[in-house]
């Protein structure tokens, strides 16, 4: 079922990984071209276009996207016992991890007189979408809200696809998880329409400041599109795992952990690498035994079967680099030496060390953040954070004195690039013969 790469001997040296290995083949460049027309819809007419879009592709027509406080309230007191403690112990690690992310003040003194303050203050508003497409996901809510509540944002706004199936409001857990952070600006609005909503603003909502969260590809698309209106996290598209392993390896774990991420998603992409082809046959064997009992078996065999495969290598060290090179959004790593390769990654959203850290773990309540980098972005991109809230703004206060022994340099750095307007400017200040 799962494709076979072998990237052993003189194959070594003549594959890009990048070039061979499978993701989903997904263009987000021409889902812009189809998500624009829909955008400048909005920008023009609002509200109505909002609720146009929203009765033509969810089948849903509510005369306001916001969804009433009552409703919020409702969820959370229908609110299963056991998914409350759930949800409210996510909460809790969630934000003693992100609470160690906060930002100071700093000042640095330059020089005698000239000090630069490097103050963190929080973006004003955000729009932060939560996927409810084929699964809904309350644990995204607390993923989102965490950070943006931890970094001070005062004004946050939900939104969610809406659900037919709930009286056209998003899913009631997504709407309990609401209610838990303290949260009753929610909108039931998905897809590109909710992100336009966010940049631009409707009669409903507000525009907002930064807008994140995963999504489908016309939420990615739209976020690239409407990048520069609003900050984005990222382009968070089809959802994804790469595993290092050796022999060490349970294959058990191995199979139970592809089939976990293929769960999400027909597009999502799953990765194992090892120098071991005996675990590869191990792990076929589990998949095969594993898949008759799995709930959504025919999004994970597509997923398994169109964008997945196996990968055998000639030792660890060329592993560690087939996985950096796919960068992957969840890496596990599990071998015998699986913390100190871990430290060695360079490129992966999150990184799971040994064989009791699943991915499933990170999704709901290891602390950190699942909103991470997908599609090979974890080269140059970082998961949510609380820093996605926060912009640095320098504070500079120089006395005259301080002014006017720089002023000597700025004469010279003026003077280089011809802009005497700059020189005049302190100048005017500090005079050559003062």
């Amino acid at each position: 079922m799962i494709s076979r790469f072998d990237l052993t001997g003189s194959a070594r040296a003549s594959v890009d990984p990048r070039d061979v290995l499978p993701r989903a083949a997904l263009s987000v460049e021409l889902a812009v071209e189809q998500v624009r027309p829909l955008c400048e819809d909005v920008r023009q007419r609002g509200s109505l276009a909002v609720r146009e879009i929203t009765a033509r592709l969810d089948g849903v027509d509510l005369e306001s996207a916001r969804v009433p406080a009552s409703a919020v309230d409702e969820a959370v007191a229908a609110l299963d016992p056991t998914l409350r403690a759930a949800l409210e112990e996510a909460i809790a690690r969630t934000r003693r991890v992100h609470e160690a992310q906060a930002r100071h003040d700093v000042t640095v003194d330059v020089v005698a007189g000239g000090q630069v303050t490097e103050r963190w203050v929080p973006v004003n508003r955000v729009g932060l979408y939560v996927p409810g497409g084929l699964v809904a996901y309350p644990s995204s809510v607390v993923m989102n809200v965490v950070p943006a509540q931890v970094a001070g944002v005062t004004s946050i706004a939900v939104t969610s696809p809406p659900q037919r199936a709930n009286r056209g409001l998003p899913h009631p857990a997504v709407l309990a998880a609401c209610g838990l952070l303290g949260i009753d600006e929610v909108y039931g609005v998905g897809c590109a329409q909710a992100i336009a909503m966010f940049a631009y603003g409707t009669q409903d909502c507000q525009r907002v400041d930064v807008v994140t969260g995963p999504g489908n590809i016309y939420v990615a698309a739209a976020k690239r599109h409407l990048k520069g209106i609003i900050g984005i996290d990222s382009e968070a598209g089809p959802t994804e795992i790469g595993i290092l392993a050796d022999v060490s390896a349970d294959p058990r774990y191995l199979a139970a952990d592809l089939i976990a991420q293929a769960e999400h998603d027909e597009n999502a992409s799953c990765l194992l690498v090892t120098d071991d082809a005996g675990l590869l046959d191990a792990v076929d064997r589990e998949v095969a035994a594993q898949l008759p009992t799995t709930a959504h078996r025919e999004r994970v065999e597509t997923a398994l079967t169109k964008q997945s495969a196996f990968v055998l290598v000639d030792d660890l060290d060329q592993g560690l680099q087939v996985v950096d090179e796919w960068a992957a959004e969840h890496l596990e790593i599990i071998t015998v030496d699986a913390q100190a390769r871990a430290y060695r990654v360079r490129n992966a959203g999150a990184v799971f060390v040994g064989a009791y850290s699943p991915v499933s773990l990170g999704d709901y309540l290891a602390g950190s953040n699942h909103v991470l980098p997908t599609g090979g972005t974890a080269r140059h991109t970082g998961g949510l954070s609380v820093q996605s809230f926060l912009r640095g703004i320098h504070i500079v206060e120089y006395d005259q004195a301080a002014l006017a022994a720089s002023a000597p340099y700025i004469d010279a750095l003026g003077g280089a690039e011809d802009l005497p307007a700059h020189v005049a400017a302190v100048r005017v200040r500090v005079p050559r013969n003062s």
